[in-house]
């Protein structure tokens, strides 16, 4: 059976190696840290396991083909593909996804990752796909 790109999962290498770094943080750190904390930490992390990222990097954003003055600086980078956005928070809300998506329309990048230090028992992950 050849492989059919409807069932192939995006940057599925990267990803791993990503969420392996982010369960090790939780794994050290557990909840309840501001995600400021998390995002100090998960650096460390990439470094360590030598996966490439940019931290609050400047983007900008276009609007009908001008670029506007505000930026927007996800939390990272990774891979110069995949942007993360973390949050500490007890669970993810609608308007989490929806930040993460107008990050990717504006990037026009294709997969971003939300991800939540503040849920118990263990960090969450969610993929967001434009």
């Amino acid at each position: 059976m050849g492989s059919d790109l409807s069932t192939k999962i995006l940057y599925k290498e990267e990803c791993f190696l990503i969420q392996g770094a982010i369960f090790e943080v939780y794994r050290e750190l557990g909840c309840g840290f501001t995600e400021g904390v998390y995002q100090g930490a998960l650096t460390k992390e990439f470094e360590l396991r030598e996966i490439p990222y940019k931290s609050q990097s400047e983007m900008t954003i276009e609007y009908k083909g001008f670029v506007l003055n505000q930026v927007f600086r996800p939390d990272f980078l990774c891979f110069g593909k995949i942007i993360l956005e973390l949050k500490a928070t007890k669970d993810t809300c609608e308007e989490h996804k929806a930040q993460l998506l107008n990050y990717l329309k504006v990037s026009k990048l294709r997969l971003g990752l939300l991800v939540n230090f503040g849920h118990y028992p263990r960090a969450t992950v969610e993929r967001v796909i434009l």
